[in-house]
């Protein structure tokens, strides 16, 4: 892809429409998974809500029609390019949401394995079939983007789950908070941000240059800043509420997270 302009490709359009329906559905599994969970969760019971209302079998058919429909886009792409690693990363990105949420396994139930599996079905794979259908081949500087961006999202999911330790607990579900605590939790968390952000500066460098680099790292790092006060004085120190990191954190996340979307194409 050399301009903005080959976004609006078909088999791109396409690829973007199935990474969209995978993300989407896996999120929607989660939420009806740990109904639940979230009604225990005073921040978060207005999921168990929306999923109440929507109903459990109706959230489990449209999992499945988005599932079925994705993967059938995936295949169509896999075989238009010859690119095969499009429906393998789209196949995988659906196991991965079921081991992550389904017993018997259910790796959301074991600490960090769980973050790990959830960070790479959101992120590493989908971006591997999105750049596989734009493109054959994989310059060096993605690999460090790549890696970065999803010890980002792994860091994020353990730092969203840190309010969740009282109900975790009940529920049975041993997340790394219910494991380790919640201050522990929260500095496994910023420490594998803060590698995150540094490899994707990393890439962004060797592939854009500093000022993009600048550009590019800017809003995540205010991200981290603002998770790492939380911390205050150890001696008063409190976790954070849910509500509180959606409001306050959250959106300086996104913002990074639209920034790097756009380098590529105002780069190119």
């Amino acid at each position: 892809m050399e301009r903005a302009d080959d976004l609006l490709e078909a088999p791109i359009l396409a690829a973007i429409g199935a990474n969209l329906l995978l993300i989407v559905s896996g999120l929607a599994l989660n939420v009806a998974v740990d109904l639940r969970t979230d009604e225990l969760h005073k921040d978060k019971n207005y999921l168990a809500a929306a999923a109440r209302h929507i109903g459990r079998s109706r959230i489990r058919r449209w999992i499945g029609t988005e599932w079925v429909v994705a993967l059938g886009v995936a295949t169509f792409l896999s075989l238009w390019s010859g690119r095969w690693l499009i429906v393998g990363a789209a196949t995988a990105v659906i196991v991965l949401h079921v081991l992550y949420n389904i017993d018997p396994i259910r790796l959301k139930r074991r600490g960090f394995v769980g973050s790990i599996a959830f960070g790479t079905s959101v992120v590493a794979l989908p971006y591997l079939l999105s750049y596989s259908a734009v493109r054959p081949d994989f310059s060096p500087p993605i690999w460090p983007i790549l890696v970065g961006l999803t010890m980002l999202t792994i860091g994020r999911t353990i730092w969203w789950a840190t309010p969740d330790g009282g109900a975790d607990t009940e529920s049975g579900i041993t997340t790394p908070t219910v494991r380790y605590g919640a201050a522990r939790t929260l500095s496994y968390s910023n420490v594998t941000m803060l590698l995150a952000v540094s490899l994707i500066g990393f890439g962004l460098w060797w592939r854009y240059g500093p000022i993009w680099t600048l550009l590019g790292i800017a809003a995540h790092s205010a991200f981290l800043g603002s998770t790492l006060r939380v911390f205050g004085s150890r001696s008063n120190w409190v976790a954070p509420s849910a509500k509180r990191m959606r409001t306050r954190n959250m959106p300086m996340a996104m913002i990074g997270d639209v920034v790097l979307a756009i380098i590529p194409l105002s780069a190119a």
